[in-house]
């Protein structure tokens, strides 16, 4: 049963944002639940359209179109609980995004704060030690060798890698970077001003605009929660009124 406000196709499509067709197409990929049909064949949308039609626009702006579909679907077919889930799965990962940034941040700061003197021979780390110590794996350390991020000495008997204490610390900078979003072939042509202090301009505007993109995604999570909720309860609504 539809809301007692009945809205055409244009009427959604206008307070969505969203064109006739696109308004179509996220019926027909569950994202708007099925509409009622006039005698005719024209379709009749109610108020619980409009809003899954904002919350998937909120959505996708934070979660990508993907991420949205999946969750509007689910306030169509599972228990809230589910749907509440995978909300929450989508802000820890937002957090998680947050987190990493702020340590990249502290990563560039230590360029200019964090001078290597008196290096020694005895306090350099093979790569199973240094993967260890930064969480990632051996051939993590191994493509940035080959991609000339951080570049370790060699072991004149062996050929081993060794790891000096400034490269350690290049290491944890290029693992940072990463984490937060620094690409490869841009980071790979910063990393040998960085090592002298240069260029932290560039590392700054990036992370500022990588911290733009959070809060742009995590204001649009706010609005898709307002939606979702609005979504619910007339979902909720309806069913009440189906079941009596």
């Amino acid at each position: 049963m539809q809301s007692l406000k009945s809205h055409r196709t244009a009427d959604v499509a206008g307070r969505a944002g969203y064109s006739v067709q696109q308004v179509r197409n996220l019926e027909r990929d569950g994202v708007l639940p099925p509409a009622t049909r006039t005698d005719t064949g024209y379709r009749i949308y109610g108020e619980i359209h409009v809003q899954s039609a904002l919350a998937y626009r909120a959505l996708a702006a934070g979660a990508g179109p993907i991420e949205a579909k999946k969750i509007v679907r689910a306030v169509h077919r599972s228990p809230v609980a589910h749907v509440l889930a995978l909300l929450d799965a989508v802000h820890a990962r937002l957090d998680t995004e947050r987190t990493e940034l702020r340590l990249a941040e502290q990563a560039a700061e230590a360029i200019s704060t964090e001078p290597i003197q008196d290096v020694r021979a005895s306090d350099s780390m093979s790569v199973s030690e240094l993967a260890a110590a930064l969480g990632v794996r051996p051939s993590t350390l191994r493509h940035w060798d080959a991609e000339e991020l951080v570049v370790p000495d060699r072991d004149p008997a062996r050929g081993t890698r060794r790891y000096t204490p400034a490269q350690v610390r290049d290491a944890r900078i290029v693992h940072q970077l990463r984490e937060a979003g620094y690409r490869i072939t841009p980071l790979r042509g910063l990393m040998p001003d960085l090592r002298h202090g240069r260029r932290l301009e560039d590392v700054a505007a990036a992370l500022a605009a990588r911290h733009d993109s959070i809060t742009t995604r995590s204001k649009a999570l706010l609005d898709a929660a307002a939606a979702l909720s609005a979504v619910i309860s007339l979902a909720a609504a309806e069913d009440t009124q189906q079941n009596r």
